[in-house]
Order: C-alpha cells, then sequence, then structure tokens
C-alpha cells in the first residue's frame, strides 16, 4: 500500500508536484487549475496493488484533467478501467461520443489509452475509485477493450454486483481477516464491465464465473447488513439476492465458509469491533445487537473461535489483539 497527501509539501508548491510528481508521473494525465485559486489545493490518495490490478481511492480539491493523445502516448497503461464516483459527481468529455456526467455511488469504465476531460461537477472536487485491471492478466484477449472510452455503467442488473464486489475489495484492502479472494474479485470487476460493453457474454464460462463471484460478495454484504434481524437465513438472503436457495447453497459452496459460518463469522466480528470502539458497553448488549439469540450461545461460539471468552478479548486491550 503506498499513501501520498498534499500536506507533505509546502503549501505554494502543492499543485506543482501535484500536477507534474502525482497526476503526470504517476496517472499519465495532465491537470490545470487557475493560478489564483493554488494556494488552496488539497489532493490525497492511497494505491494498493490487489489480485494483480491497482486499486486507487483519490480525494483532491477542484481542477480539470486530461488524458491527451501526449499523455498516453508519454505514458501508456493498457489497462481497463473500472471508475467509481464518490463525490458529487464528475463530467467526462473530449472523447468519441456525447459527453456524460456520473453520480455519487455511480460507475464508469474505459480503456486506460483512450482520450477523455474531465472535471467534478461539484465545489468539494474529485472523490473516486480507480481499479486499473491489465489487459495482459485477463483471460478475455479481444481488440475491442482498447477501443473502450470511457461510458457510464448503465446495466440496472449489473451494477449491484459491481457494488459488491468493490466493496469487497476495499475490505481486502484493508486487511480484513475474513476477505475474500483479489485475485477473482479483479477477474470478476473486470469481467462484469466487459458483459456491460458488450464484449463478454453473461453465459459464456467467463460471464458465469464472474456472475457467481459477484452475487457471492453481494450475498455477504446482504448477511451483514441484516445481522439484526431475527429472520436472517438463506430463504431471506436469497430472496433479497433474485436467486433459488439451491443456487444461494452453490455460490457458498464454492467459497470457504458455508452460508451459517459466514453468518457466524460476521456476527463474531461485528461484536470485536464493537467491544473495541465501546469499551464500556455490556457484552451482552454488543451480543444481542449482533444477532446472537443467547448470551450463553455467544460465550460458547466466541470461545469456540479464539480460545477465550469475549470479557478476556476486551481485556486484553488494543495492544494485545
Amino acid at each position: 500500500m503506498y499513501c501520498w497527501c498534499t500536506d507533505e509539501v509546502e503549501p505554494h508548491d502543492r499543485f506543482d508536484f501535484w500536477r507534474e510528481v502525482r497526476a503526470k508521473g504517476l496517472f499519465g494525465v495532465t491537470v490545470e487549475l487557475e493560478r489564483e485559486r493554488r494556494a488552496d489545493f488539497f489532493g490525497e490518495f492511497s494505491l494498493h496493488q490487489l489480485g494483480g490490478a491497482g486499486l486507487v481511492e483519490l480525494k483532491a480539491s477542484h481542477y480539470t484533467v486530461e488524458r491527451s493523445m501526449t499523455d498516453i502516448a508519454d505514458a501508456p497503461g493498457d489497462s481497463l478501467c473500472v471508475y467509481q464516483q464518490l463525490g458529487s459527481g464528475a463530467w467526462f468529455g473530449g472523447m468519441r461520443g456525447s459527453d456524460f456526467t456520473i453520480a455519487n455511488g455511480s460507475f464508469a469504465t474505459s480503456h486506460t489509452d483512450q482520450p477523455y476531460r474531465a472535471a467534478p461537477l461539484g465545489a468539494g472536487g474529485f472523490h473516486l475509485r480507480i481499479l486499473k485491471i491489465p489487459l495482459s492478466g485477463l483471460s478475455t484477449q479481444d481488440r475491442r477493450m482498447r477501443e473502450l472510452a470511457p461510458r457510464t455503467f448503465d446495466d440496472s442488473t449489473l451494477a449491484p454486483l459491481l457494488d459488491a464486489c468493490f466493496a469487497d475489495l476495499g475490505t481486502v484492502a484493508a486487511g480484513d481477516d475474513g476477505a475474500a479472494d483479489a485475485a477473482s474479485l479483479v477477474e470478476a470487476l473486470a469481467h462484469l464491465a466487459l458483459i456491460e460493453r458488450g464484449i463478454v457474454r453473461r453465459g459464456s464460462r467467463l460471464g458465469q464465473a464472474a456472475l457467481r463471484t459477484a452475487r457471492l460478495s453481494q450475498a455477504r454484504r446482504l448477511i451483514a447488513r441484516h445481522l439484526q434481524d431475527p429472520n436472517l437465513a438463506p430463504a431471506m438472503v436469497a430472496d433479497l439476492l433474485g436467486v433459488s436457495v439451491r443456487h444461494l447453497h452453490m455460490l457458498f459452496e464454492s467459497a470457504a465458509r458455508s452460508f451459517s459460518q459466514t453468518v457466524t463469522d460476521e456476527r463474531l466480528n461485528q461484536s470485536r469491533r464493537l467491544m473495541r470502539e465501546a469499551p464500556d458497553r455490556l457484552i451482552a448488549d454488543i451480543a444481542t445487537s449482533c444477532g446472537f439469540d443467547s448470551l450463553a450461545t455467544y460465550y460458547r461460539v466466541f470461545n469456540a473461535a479464539y480460545g477465550m471468552a469475549p470479557g478476556d478479548f476486551r481485556a486484553q486491550g488494543p495492544e494485545g489483539r
């Protein structure tokens, strides 16, 4: 992981350093900002190498960005990009086809070596994630992938699956013990994007594999969202996911943990987070809020998983965990 922030540079040099070293040198783009606004410029980003791809999260105050033919020639990327907009929205233009805007929470896809211009829609500036997946590492090899100009991800049936995979990839980046496999998530994200762009067929082997991985990610997210619900069961999650209970169990058969194990692990992980974040909260209250039907069950399951009682875990303090 690599993180950087403009606070590391003197205020009068921040935008120039961002433009020449970070934007041009690291991302291969040209950025511009009116001189009178440069004194207040702020920018930060993180970069994770995950599953053969690069995951960037970027926040920055308002400026304009361009990836020109000169930029592409100087720093070719030959990668598939999946963007997730996290801020107030952005405008894209300067490429083949019409200009477009991308709203908060929405996605766009492109090949790195297609020109574009972009700017934030609001005064808040940029906030987005970018997943860059080298084409050389993909099972699919199709010349059309290098012709993908930036475009919003408009398939409403695939967007929630894309969102779940991105969320799981963020969990991997955070180093969560129960995180899914990064390589399978990256491949699924790539093939979901290529399904939406008409290059991979849903019913193909690669398409079906991507859908299985993404639905499993979405199922895990639904479990985490409904831990307190007494009706949390395979039938409930299958209904929310839009698949049969049999299909749901088949998704978990390919994973390291079954549905019931995933539910228990999520409840245990949530309880540990709450004990760290709220050291004075009653353990019985934590157990109930995480969906355990009794304090005795919670103690039994916690001890079986970690070899100690919840109170002993809490007594260790942050240093011992």
